[in-house]
């Protein structure tokens, strides 16, 4: 990379940003988070967020639980308790991970706070008093069993888009096309699984028709640097021409629309959720303080999503703040694409995921190590996947390897030449400001990646730090030059010992505790983003902190756990989504009979050689005994657990040879969801040689 002006670079962004209003997608409170979430949203928000504080600049970071959500509703109903059971125990879990995983909320809030109510009424009451909405009739999905209008998640059927069967009416998960109820083949209810009928009802709609002029010149025209995926998506919905969009639901669950004659009917979550964004602020700060962050001029506000709620965030939103006319737009609304699991697509109805609470319980102190993780392996682009050997190897030959390895060498040979006290820098050499000049360089790529949403090549370039310290230490070689020059051994490792303050500076947006441990470590009082690239934060003779590791090892167990979980998790789908063959055509009963199926019992099992799926079975039939081979074995590795059993065989097949052995009759066995095969007997004991009839 050619050198750059660094200090220009640095603090241009510093003279010219506004303050920094940041909000993070609400997660419903109906299930723990994952790392999905994490990837797609909450770290990307939270570095971001502590890059801004550590240049001292003004921000907030604002989020809080989606308590509205029909998911809710569902689980509720499911469970035989009370949505807000439901919400009071997630928003728990979720704000608990959040603040355990270093998620540096300013404000962690609820849509069932009274501030919240009475915030997102009062701005439908005034886009109603305005005339912003429109009322209209239409016919929607009615549950006659159940006696009630269905909103979008209590409607299931088949995507028209990929044909999965297991669609919602709002969202295909499978697909990720976001989907009307009425678009489903062969829709049925969520609540009674009976189909449902189309009737009538009324509800208030935001007419997005009237703002597409608007919203085209401010995306189209004067945001074509927001990301390709952001921006891309938007012209899709323009170009399509936007419609008028509902934003009641006939529901009980919900704040209720507050005009009158809208019994029975509450503001539809979406309408709902981002205004949280604002009552929650009021919540931090104060109503008149919040017009600071919402309508001064001054202030850029950003929308950390993942790319399914891009719709939400910069058409439907953004309409809901021009109807109003005194909000601020989003500056950005840099959203990512969504992290996939070990090659399959991460589904909170199949618990396909890594869900951040039983992380935290699983690999306690190991925060950092997912963070980091997810940061390099970020879907900003594209999808992306999350194994448990990548994490299990970007731990060991990275963090621990790289990072956790020179800091610690620096240390401890520092400890044991000047002990544990910093030493006077000399004459630098080439090959000092050589390595001084290059993380300068990667300070300023840097904060160039922070600056424009590029998380994963910003961290790139703070592992590069540490990569430059390991190699400047492995070509200094202090250890050989003690004896001979202790002079420029302390040179060596004031520069060392610089570089690990720049290491805890660097990686502070990424892997907060870490930066915190190393900063207590090199006796640092607080970090500043001004510190990076600098040779002189750590002065000559203060005292550090005994070395110590700032990653260990994982090694392979804990992880073939969580592989083996996730085993276990796509059994018990396969389980819950098989279904019986189809019974086959009709079979006389005349042609039933001839068939004689007995009981008999095994003498002696074992596996026919140079055969994997073949075993020998010796059976008393009551008369003689008889030789059965069959193609059970992949589901008996231990055939002698068959011994002494008694089993249903059909006796008058004619003998048939196989590797060379003849075989008596065919044994009975059921196929299984998992493929698996088992014997089939009587449940009482029965006389060898019984007929089954």
């Amino acid at each position: 990379m050619p050198p750059r002006y660094a200090e220009v670079l640095k603090y241009q962004y510093i003279n010219h940003m506004k303050r920094t209003l940041i909000t993070t997608a609400l997660p419903y409170a109906n299930g723990p988070v994952h790392i999905g979430h994490l990837a797609g949203v909450y770290v990307p928000a939270d570095i971001y967020a502590r890059y801004l504080r550590l240049q001292g600049r003004e921000c907030l970071l604002i989020g809080g639980s989606d308590e509205h959500g029909v998911p809710i509703t569902i689980k509720a109903r499911n469970e035989g308790v009370t949505p807000q059971d439901i919400v009071d125990r997630y928003h728990k879990i979720i704000k608990d991970s959040f603040e355990e995983f270093g998620i540096s909320f300013d404000v962690y809030g609820r849509t069932t706070s009274d501030t919240h109510r009475r915030v997102a009424s009062d701005f439908f009451r005034r886009l109603y008093d305005k005339g912003e909405f429109v009322e209209k009739t239409s016919e929607q999905l009615y549950d006659e069993e159940a006696g009630q209008f269905l909103a979008d998640r209590y409607v299931t059927g088949t995507c028209p888009h990929c044909g999965n069967e297991h669609a919602y009416g709002d969202q295909c998960e499978a697909c990720g096309t976001s989907l009307n109820a009425t678009d489903l083949i062969n829709p049925k209810s969520a609540i009674t699984g009976s189909v449902p009928v189309m009737r009538e009802t009324k509800h208030y709609y935001l007419p997005l028709d009237k703002w597409q002029p608007a919203l085209e010149k401010w995306i189209l025209e004067e945001h074509k640097e927001w990301k390709p995926n952001v921006y891309g998506q938007c012209k899709s919905w323009l170009d399509m021409g936007l419609q008028p969009r509902a934003v009641s639901r006939d529901l009980d669950w919900g704040i209720p629309v507050p005009v009158e004659g809208a019994e029975g009917k509450v503001l539809y979550v979406w309408f709902d959720a981002p205004i949280g964004y604002i009552s929650n602020t009021i919540d931090l700060v104060g109503e008149k303080e919040a017009d600071k962050w919402w309508k001064d001029p001054e202030t850029r506000m950003l929308h950390f999503i993942g790319k399914d709620n891009i719709v939400f965030h910069c058409i439907v939103f953004p309409a809901m703040l021009m109807a109003d006319g005194s909000f601020n737009l989003p500056d950005n609304v840099p959203a990512n694409e969504f992290l996939n699991l070990e090659d399959d697509k991460i589904s909170t109805s199949r618990n396909w995921a890594v869900w951040l609470h039983e992380y935290l319980r699983d690999f306690p102190g190991k925060q950092d190590v997912l963070r980091y993780v997810l940061t390099a392996n970020a879907p900003e682009t594209k999808d992306n996947n999350f194994t448990w050997k990548d994490f299990q190897a970007r731990n060991n030959n990275e963090l621990v390897a790289i990072l956790g390895n020179f800091v610690n060498r620096a240390l401890v040979l520092d400890h044991k030449y000047f002990e544990g006290k910093v030493p006077a820098c000399g004459p630098l050499q080439d090959i000092d400001i050589k390595a001084f000049e290059e993380i300068k360089e990667a300070v300023v790529a840097m904060t160039d990646d922070l600056e424009n949403f590029k998380f994963r090549e910003a961290l790139r370039q703070a592992m590069n730090v540490a990569r430059i310290g390991n190699k400047y230490l492995a070509d200094c070689e202090p250890w050989k030059l003690w004896k001979t020059d202790p002079a420029r051994v302390a040179t060596i490792l004031n520069v060392a010992l610089q570089i690990c303050a720049n290491l805890a500076v660097v990686f502070e947006p990424f892997t907060p505790f870490m930066a915190e441990d190393l900063r207590k470590t090199l006796g640092i009082d607080c970090l500043s983003w001004d510190m990076a690239g600098r040779t002189d934060i750590l002065a000559a003779g203060s005292q550090l902190g005994e070395a110590h590791l700032l990653f260990e090892k994982i090694d392979d167990a804990p992880i073939e756990a969580q592989v083996q979980k996730l085993l276990d998790t796509k059994k018990q789908n396969e389980l819950k989504a098989w279904t019986p063959e189809p019974v086959k055509a009709d079979c006389s009963f005349e042609d039933f009979e001839k068939v004689d199926i007995r009981v008999g019992k095994v003498l002696e099992c074992s596996k026919v050689k140079k055969s994997k799926k073949l075993l020998q079975f010796l059976i008393e039939d009551g008369m003689e005994k008889r030789t059965i081979l069959s193609g059970i074995a992949l589901s008996y590795p231990d055939p002698e657990v068959l011994v002494g059993k008694e089993i249903c065989f059909i006796a008058n097949f004619p003998p048939r040879k196989m590797m060379g052995i003849e075989s008596q009759g065919m044994i009975l066995s059921a196929v299984n969801p998992d493929g698996t095969l088992t014997v089939v007997g009587p449940t009482a004991e029965v006389q060898p040689g019984a007929q089954v009839g």
